[in-house]
């Protein structure tokens, strides 16, 4: 009697109680695949309506296969058991004549997570290559051929960039750090050179004046004095009268006194064969040259 009550009651108890899910089942659609070939995979699950089931995404390992994509259905749910089903797009490019594959189910069970797993489904590669005949293994004939092939030179464009850059940081390091005294340099040496010819110019002239006597050079030298100051004090004292030059540099006694004898016997017309001042002229003018020369020489050092 008290067997039969509770065989009973035992519907109402299981009806109160979560049902044990079933295995989840994962199969191929097809026996056979080819490499990159594009192969469905299904995978489904039943369970009760009561339990939060999560199905694997694109992040899944789905080795030795590729995820190429999925499509799924909505969940569907018949006399208090849920079914669920997703069908995923795969493909291989591993060699194996046959390749197996499992993936997980999770349950969702509040702060903890049950992982179930499908049973391993296999598919057969179809191989479209022949397999080549083992033949054993054989030592190579090495053909030697030392003949040279000719080579087309190529311009080494970035070799020559960067040495081109290197070259020019180098100058441009050199012009900033000794560009001053290179400058100096260069300047001291115009100076030099310049004032060296003119004392060779000045001299002949004052030789072709004393053989000839000719007011001619004497007039030419008196010229070549005023060009060469005018080029070295970098002003236009070719161009100025005797007074202005006198009065430029101050009523110097030697320019003075020099200029008026050569303006005395050149315009004057008081020039004889006797005449000795022609020679102090000379002098004055060469030795205030040489002063000058000293003088922007020195500054040009410091």
């Amino acid at each position: 009697m008290a067997l039969s009550a509770g065989l009973l009651f035992l519907p109402f108890f299981v009806q109160g109680q979560e049902l044990p899910p079933e295995q989840p089942q994962g199969r191929f659609l097809r026996q056979t695949v080819r490499v990159g070939e594009i192969v469905s995979y299904e995978l489904t699950f039943r369970h009760d309506p009561k339990l939060e089931v999560v199905f694997p995404d694109s992040t899944a390992a789905f080795k030795p296969f590729e995820y190429v994509g999925k499509t799924f259905q909505p969940t569907l749910t018949r006399r208090g058991r849920s079914f669920d089903r997703t069908v995923y797009r795969l493909r291989t490019f591993s060699l194996d004549s046959v390749q197996r594959l499992s993936l997980p189910v999770m349950i969702l069970r509040g702060h903890d997570t049950l992982t179930v797993n499908t049973s391993a489904a296999s598919i057969r590669l179809v191989r479209t290559a022949p397999v080549p005949e083992v033949i054993p293994p054989t030592t190579p004939v090495l053909k030697q051929n030392t003949t040279l092939l000719p080579v087309d030179e190529a311009f080494n464009y970035p070799f020559w960039l960067a040495g081109l850059g290197i070259a020019v940081l180098v100058s441009a390091g050199l012009w900033f750090g000794f560009g001053s005294y290179w400058r100096r340099r260069y300047q001291l040496y115009k100076l030099r050179k310049n004032h060296a010819y003119f004392l060779a110019q000045y001299a002949r002239h004052i030789e072709r004046f004393e053989l000839s006597r000719s007011l001619t050079n004497m007039e030419r030298a008196i010229t070549l004095w005023k060009n060469y100051l005018t080029t070295l004090e970098n002003n236009t004292i070719n161009s100025l009268t005797t007074r202005e030059i006198v009065a430029y540099y101050q009523n110097d006694v030697s320019v003075s006194r020099a200029l008026r004898i050569t303006d005395r016997l050149i315009y004057g017309n008081q020039f004889n064969e006797d005449d000795t001042e022609t020679g102090t002229a000379f002098d004055l003018l060469r030795d205030f040259a040489d002063r000058r020369y000293t003088l922007l020489s020195g500054a040009a050092r410091s």
